[in-house]
Order: structure tokens, then sequence, then C-alpha cells
């Protein structure tokens, strides 16, 4: 019985822990969440783009040297 409240204990310990560092946080606006979105989207497509390009070009390598 003895363990079963100190868990309890425990888990509510944590859930003020939780609920304290969640009022630290400062969450963006909607016009920042936007604009890392796109930020996000836009530098996953020019790494795509770099990655296809840079298999074209080894693809094309390999094919010469077999």
């Amino acid at each position: 019985m003895a363990a079963q409240a100190n868990s309890k204990g425990k888990l509510s310990a944590y859930f003020r822990g939780v609920k304290a560092e969640m009022r630290k946080v400062i969450w963006p606006s909607k016009k920042e969440l936007i604009n890392y979105t796109g930020v996000v989207i836009l530098m996953s497509a020019i790494i795509s783009i770099i990655v296809y390009v840079l298999d074209l070009g080894i693809h094309y390598a390999l094919s010469l040297i077999i």
C-alpha cells in the first residue's frame, strides 16, 4: 500500500513539474508559426533537390565506370 501511495506522489509531482515548465514556454504567434513552417518546407525542398542532383551525378559516374 505504501508503494502505491509513493508512486502516486511521484506521479503528481511529475505533472506539477510539467505544468510549471509549460508556463515557461514562449509560444510562437500565428505569423511566426507560418514563417517558420515556410522556412522548413523551403529548406526541405532545397536539400532534396541537392540530394537528387548528387544522386544523378553519382549514378552517371558509376555508369561510366561500369
